[in-house]
């Protein structure tokens, strides 16, 4: 069945309870490639119950509502989706545990038009159960690679951060292990995508590829490394574009450039010199 849009953006999407203690922080903190090292006594700060601090974008996580894709009457292939943009803003700092409320809806659906795809455009509240303080913001775009030309209404699409074209100021390489997605979907998304080679092939992919959220992760380490000093309370919100599929065992480079307190950034795949992560765009305190 194809996208019923009116049906679609009326689709109510579950409120998730989601009880995380430090263990799961420690092993979303792995998914995403903290402790390679295991002698940086920085990224242990993130994996070792000692003086734990949660990885900023741990927020992308919390509250998940499920693969709500495939488990509601969405009317998308959800075997040909990939996250397209993702957001996180930060209202307070992290806690290493906690049980937080996630409040997912629909915002938009842009249709592309026929064989051009469909972006589902999502946004996730997430609040502290006991206080009802809002802890984050999280929003997604989901590129439906197979659903184009249902006939929604035309809308644009918002516009992209624009990097700066001088050369970048910081330049983060950091390398992704071949079982990292089997880690990370751990977290999270246990979309098959990501660990069933037949799935991964019906999809169009030669093997399966790393999450986008793996990569946002990766990424944020970067610049919390590069930027923050590991600081976690810096970073304040970080968002950005996936252009490409990273394959787990790749390397991700990141280049960022220094506005005052924004750090636009992309992050580029150099054994096929591709750029997996574009238009990046965080917030961080001085």
């Amino acid at each position: 069945m194809p996208i019923d849009y009116d049906k679609l953006m009326a689709l109510k999407i579950p409120d998730a309870e989601h009880t995380y203690t430090e263990k799961d922080t420690m092993l979303y903190a792995l998914g995403v490639g903290l402790g390679h090292d295991p002698l940086d006594r920085q990224q242990l700060d993130f994996v070792y119950e000692k003086n734990l601090k949660p990885l900023p974008t741990l927020a992308a996580v919390l509250g998940y509502p499920g693969f709500w894709v495939r488990d509601l009457d969405s009317g998308i292939d959800w075997m040909r989706i990939v996250n397209g943009e993702q957001s996180i803003v930060l209202h307070r700092p992290l806690k290493p545990s906690g049980t937080v409320l996630g409040r997912s809806r629909i915002v938009e659906v842009v249709d592309k038009g026929t064989g051009k795809g469909a972006l589902v455009y999502t946004e996730r509240k997430v609040t502290d159960k006991a206080s009802g303080e809002l802890i984050a913001t999280v929003n997604q775009t989901t590129f439906c690679r197979a659903d184009g030309g249902f006939g929604g209404p035309p809308r644009e699409t918002p516009p992209l951060h624009k990097l700066p074209e001088r050369a970048p100021d910081l330049v983060c390489e950091l390398g992704t292990r071949p079982e990292q997605a089997i880690i990370y979907r751990l977290s999270a998304d246990r979309n098959p995508l990501h660990i069933d080679p037949e799935i991964a092939k019906a999809a169009g992919y030669p093997k399966p590829i790393l999450h986008g959220l793996g990569t946002f992760g990766v990424v944020g380490h970067a610049v919390l490394r590069s930027v923050c000093g590991y600081d976690p309370t810096r970073l304040v919100s970080f968002a950005g574009r996936f252009s490409a599929p990273v394959f787990p065992g790749e390397t991700i480079r990141t280049e960022m450039w220094r506005d005052g307190d924004v750090v636009s950034f992309r992050a580029l795949v150099p054994e096929r010199n591709i750029v997996a992560m574009n238009n990046g765009r965080a917030e961080v305190r001085q």
